[in-house]
């Protein structure tokens, strides 16, 4: 789960690491106090979660009240990445000497937690890894959740020059170490971290992304999600315990198990066909999660046909073949089922629905290139 940057300094402020004074606004009414509560010139942010906000002229440093009140309006007006700007950070604007970059993920390689900067930060970190890998330093945390300053010392100064800064950024690190582990985050960055004028070292901006699979530990978080970002199909999906992500193409798949449901959307695509979705209906034997299924991909008219692709388990083969009937009988399917089933009940499944009209296929390779056909007819 993605949330904005004026929250996530929020959550950085709260644990203690140093950042840019600032509020948000929606009306520009609360734009002008705060600015003149934090003193001209100030920085008016806008606050969406895509990329690419200052290309998209979402950022502006003003100089005045009114100044202020005509720029807050563009703003207001702008769509970035089709989505509107909503709230506008106002922030006291800094004195920038120099910019770091600094943050903490998950190397799933490694499978293990690593920290990273680089001393050229407020530029695309990736695109640095591409022109300067050099340029990005890297700590492992080795399954531990707190630094080892003895071997932290090498990294840190790898990055920061003045000794003062090194021990500044260190304990900014643990704290965001912190609020890594704290609130179970998938990424936790500043970019950049800066030094202003007098020395100090300040967040001039936050990001954090939140493990999904987490939330329900944290409950609090939720009231930090903005649902204008949020597919309404993926959180019905998720309802009814369903894994489910919308793709651009327009064969839909309901599979069983996450490995199955990659793989079968792989093999659609090498066969020729574009896969509208992944769904995975596995982990309980339900009849109605085809039926839901059925509902949310039906949703995209886009969708030309449909692959169903089972390996009975858990997920029994006759249990999906009910469900497929009982779809059948409640909703209207405009589009082509190909089913394949095998596996736990699977002789049992093909009965009942070779009993009802509908065909099976005996492999995946023969059920992929029928569904695959059928959408492109």
């Amino acid at each position: 789960m993605k949330i904005h940057e004026y929250q996530a300094i929020e959550i950085f402020k709260k644990a203690g690491i140093p950042v840019a004074s600032g509020k948000v606004a929606s009306e520009a009414e609360e734009a002008v106090a705060i600015a003149e509560e934090s003193g001209y010139p100030v920085v008016l942010k806008s606050q969406v979660l895509v990329g690419g906000r200052g290309k998209a002229g979402g950022i502006k440093v003003v100089q005045d009240k009114e100044t202020l009140i005509s720029t807050f309006a563009q703003l207001r007006e702008l769509k970035i990445g089709g989505y509107p700007v909503e709230k506008v950070a106002v922030v006291r604007a800094i004195d920038i000497k120099k910019e770091f970059y600094i943050g903490i993920t998950v190397d799933p390689g490694k499978n293990d937690v690593v920290l990273i900067a680089s001393a050229e930060g407020g530029v695309e970190i990736e695109e640095v890894a591409k022109t300067n890998p050099d340029a990005i330093k890297k700590y492992y945390l080795q399954g531990e959740r707190t630094l080892d300053l003895d071997r932290f010392q090498g990294f840190i100064t790898s990055i920061f020059d003045d000794k003062t800064h090194q021990d500044i950024a260190t304990d900014i690190f643990q704290k965001l170490v912190q609020v890594f582990f704290d609130n179970d985050c998938s990424i936790a960055e500043i970019n950049p971290l800066v030094i202003d004028g007098e020395g100090n070292l300040l967040a001039a901006d936050a990001k954090i992304n939140f493990d999904e699979n987490a939330l329900e530990r944290h409950a609090e978080l939720n009231d930090l999600r903005d649902m204008t970002y949020e597919d309404a199909d993926e959180l019905e999906a998720k309802e009814k315990n369903l894994s489910f992500v919308k793709l651009e193409g327009n064969v839909g798949c309901i599979v069983n198990g996450a490995g199955l449901a990659m793989a079968t959307m792989d093999i659609v695509k090498l066969a020729g066909g574009n896969p509208a979705n992944f769904l995975d209906v596995g982990g309980s034997s339900n009849p109605e999660k085809v039926l839901n299924a059925l509902n949310i991909i039906l949703r995209n008219k886009d969708i030309k046909a449909i692959l169903i692709n089972i390996f009975g388990g858990i997920t029994r083969c006759d249990d999906i073949a009910k469900g497929i009937l009982q779809a059948r009988d409640q909703i209207d399917l405009p589009v082509p089922l190909v089913v394949r089933l095998t596996g736990t009940n699977e002789t049992e499944a093909k009965e009942l629905l070779s009993q009802n009209g509908v065909e099976t296929y005996a492999t995946m390779r023969e059920a992929v290139e029928k569904v695959v056909s059928l959408s492109q007819a």
